[in-house]
């Protein structure tokens, strides 16, 4: 583990220390929406159109601090709304953009603020523009393994860009390394400015087998495929399963704590 990785985690452990563990800390802030979900589709965390078939439509943009230089991308987070005529289980979406607003916490797509509603009130609720809301981050979940997509920019035989897809669970991946099927010479690729994107320009002769680490709270652990994941003939726009989901839950210092399900 590089020494960037283990001093952020001694540092949350000192912070979280003072405080009482929590999976489920409850937010108060704003949302707004999008009056076009196209806006989206070309959003900071690099999902492209992509984007818009996650979690039927249900994504957001978020501000700064939440998309924390990328590391949010593909979060998920339950918003509800206070008012008489908001659900009380609120809707869940996954993070896929950063927003510069600060008077908000997130941008909703417009299929996603009206889910915030009851039945028939969608309409009245738009006309707030701006909601006050609480939220939580909670785990993602999927039907699919973690999953790797080589990109565009990705040159053979050693210019390798890869981006996650379908990271199941409540922590953020904080380093990614890959290695020739067998071997120990792991090669540590680097976050570009896209969130779920990493890349390397020394990508070993294939297969390859990947592995991450991946951290939320207290600490941090190694997660990875032993088995070859990117083929040696790679092809740009393929997308490879790990074999492997992430389920781990992140820990954050707050009190009291939330372990209701909001339904």
């Amino acid at each position: 583990m590089s020494f960037s990785i283990f001093f952020f985690i001694i540092i949350s452990f000192i912070v979280f220390s003072s405080t009482t563990a929590c999976d489920r800390c409850v937010h108060k802030s704003k949302v707004s929406y999008f009056p076009s979900s196209s806006s989206l589709s070309a959003g900071a965390c690099g999902y492209g159109s992509m984007a818009m078939s996650f979690n039927g439509g249900y994504v957001a943009a978020s501000n700064p601090s939440l998309y924390g230089h990328g590391v949010g991308c593909g979060a998920c987070f339950q918003i509800r709304c206070k008012n008489k005529i908001c659900r009380t289980s609120g809707v869940k979406v996954i993070l896929t953009d950063m927003s510069k607003s600060n008077t908000t916490s997130f941008v909703l797509t417009k299929p996603a603020f009206e889910a915030l509603a009851k039945p028939g009130m969608a309409s009245e609720l738009k006309n707030f523009g701006i909601l006050d809301v609480e939220y939580k981050r909670i785990p993602c979940e999927y039907k699919r393994n973690l999953s790797v997509r080589v990109e565009e920019s990705s040159e053979k035989p050693s210019n390798l860009v890869i981006k996650f897809l379908f990271q199941g669970g409540q922590t953020d991946i904080v380093a990614v390394d890959v290695a020739q099927v067998g071997s120990s010479d792991w090669r540590y690729m680097t976050r570009s400015y896209n969130g779920p994107v990493w890349n390397t320009n020394r990508a070993p002769a294939g297969p390859l087998q990947v592995r991450v680490v991946v951290t939320g709270g207290y600490d941090g652990k190694w997660i990875w495929a032993d088995k070859e994941v990117i083929p040696v003939e790679w092809k740009i726009g393929s997308v490879y399963d790990l074999g492997v989901q992430i389920s781990d839950i992140a820990q954050e210092g707050c009190s009291p704590c939330d372990t209701d399900e909001w339904k």
